[in-house]
């Protein structure tokens, strides 16, 4: 195959009822559109999601599959993706199917409207009807507004799987367990720009959520803080940065 153009990357933890399915989805999407990689990292499961990656295997040539030995989390299996695509683009989707892969070209076209910039950028969906429990939507109706509030980052649903971004920028952001879901304030901090596109939304067909409402909230207030003084040291940075080369000129 020719270089890819696109790395879709898929963190998954115990959704063997939906790999196959996911997969599919996403060569219906992209195949005759680009050449692309998919990247399936598998995060430890425990289930039948091994066998079921690896009859993917033989079925789809685009497809790599990484495995971690224990778990390590979201981020960390999203990580472990980007950094081992050749593609210089990179598409997240969440592994569970809700997630719908016939929207990436549709951030695809909002990204080719911006190739004029050479600002860092990432796309984000916004699962503007989603399906889920009231419980969940509720429980990130409001850890979005807090977030929104505290770190100002403009992003209606920094939760959803869905974001296109650069590797590049991806690898100088600073990581951290949970940090796919402050992108969009730490892609700011370098300088760049988030779009949020709404996207489609689908009720779970396999398996049950990794995800808990109170032990993300607790988990989410101790990141918003850590991203907050992220931001604050940043820009501290940079005004030293503008004394310095003063000074240097200055003295020439």
């Amino acid at each position: 195959m020719a270089d890819p153009a696109l790395a879709v990357v898929v963190p998954l933890h115990n959704e063997g009822g939906n790999v196959l399915a996911l997969i599919e989805e996403i060569q219906a999407a992209l195949e005759s559109r680009l050449e692309f990689e998919v990247l399936c990292v598998d995060d430890a499961s425990d289930d039948d999601t091994p066998a079921r990656l690896a009859e993917a295997a033989l079925r789809f040539p685009r497809l790599r599959v990484l495995r971690h030995r224990v778990r390590c989390g979201q981020s960390t299996a999203i990580a472990t993706g980007v950094r081992h695509a050749r593609a210089p683009l990179v598409a997240t989707l969440d592994g569970d199917c809700q997630n719908d892969p016939a929207d990436i070209p549709l951030l695809l076209a909002r990204r080719a409207e911006h190739t004029s910039s050479a600002q860092p950028l990432l796309i984000i969906g916004w699962r503007a009807k989603r399906h889920d429990g009231w419980l969940r939507r509720l429980s990130s109706r409001v850890a979005n507004a807090f977030r929104s509030r505290v770190l100002g980052d403009g992003t209606p649903d920094t939760g959803c799987g869905l974001k296109l971004f650069e590797r590049d920028v991806f690898l100088r952001l600073p990581f951290f367990d949970h940090m796919h879901r402050f992108m969009p304030a730490l892609v700011q901090r370098e300088g760049g720009r988030v779009l949020s596109v709404p996207v489609r939304h689908r009720p779970r067909r396999s398996g049950r959520s990794h995800y808990g409402v109170w032990n993300r909230a607790w988990v989410g207030l101790v990141d918003v803080a850590g991203v907050s003084w992220l931001r604050r040291r940043m820009r501290q940075t940079n005004v030293i940065a503008l004394v310095d080369d003063t000074r240097r000129h200055d003295a020439l």
